[in-house]
């Protein structure tokens, strides 16, 4: 009978950490490429500026007339995104990249307000992209909350006018961003993610408001989005 006992208390030992082993999630997995998808909205300022256009370009000579402006952007973005992670105990190392439609515009009435000559002037970025590093640090009983840092090289496509002689003109053009974030991993394979991002593209010429007078445009934005990752294993 003791024989027996003993033999049924190991069963049912047995049994029981079977159990517990099998309900247990396994630690989550943070290495292996990732794809997604991408969405949010920025907001940030721009400012144009010229050198002056010479009074050889009016009937009469007169001041020259600078056709500067200031002023705030915003508007939505949206794109894929594309990565790796290498993970180390806790530590994730990675690098991610996205490009992503983007409709980040603003303008004014009052550009050139100082020569007397109000009028209307815009920028617009079209399109945005990013190459970053990332590290991260596995959170959680089983490490599936990653927050991190970021930052690294970005990209855009920046539209401007100016309404006083009509112009435009367009540059693709390069700059840096830094930002954090965190992912959370809803699966093995599916990850929820929120991030921000400082976007900073410079400044730079993108068009003649008359021969000879480059109108430079500067563009920053700050941008919050949220992505759905799916990983490989």
């Amino acid at each position: 009978m003791r024989r027996l006992s003993v033999a049924l208390i190991a069963a049912v030992g047995s049994i029981g950490l079977t159990q517990i082993a099998s309900a247990a999630e396994p630690l989550h997995n943070w290495t292996g490429p990732g794809v997604g998808i991408t969405g949010g909205y920025g907001w940030g300022h721009s400012n144009q500026t010229d050198s002056g256009v010479p009074c050889a370009f009016f009937a009469t000579c007169g001041p020259i007339i600078l056709l500067d402006g200031s002023y705030s952007v915003d508007g939505g973005i949206i794109g894929g995104a594309l990565g790796y992670d290498w993970q180390k105990g806790p530590w994730v190392f990675g690098i991610a990249g996205d490009y992503s439609w983007a409709d980040i515009s603003g303008s004014s009435d009052t550009c050139g307000a100082s020569s007397l000559v109000p009028h209307s002037c815009g920028a617009k970025l079209e399109s945005l992209g990013t190459l970053r590093g990332r590290i991260g640090y596995a959170m959680a009983a089983t490490g599936n909350w990653l927050p991190y840092v970021t930052g690294g090289l970005a990209v855009g496509d920046l539209k401007a006018w100016d309404a006083f002689f009509a112009s435009s003109g367009s540059d693709f053009r390069a700059g840096w961003t830094v930002g954090a974030g965190v992912e959370a991993g809803l699966t093995q394979r599916w990850t929820f993610k929120f991030e921000y991002l400082y976007v900073d593209l410079g400044v730079g010429q993108v068009f003649d408001v008359v021969p000879g007078v480059p109108e430079s445009v500067s563009f920053t934005a700050n941008i919050i989005r949220a992505g759905v990752n799916y990983r490989f294993h």
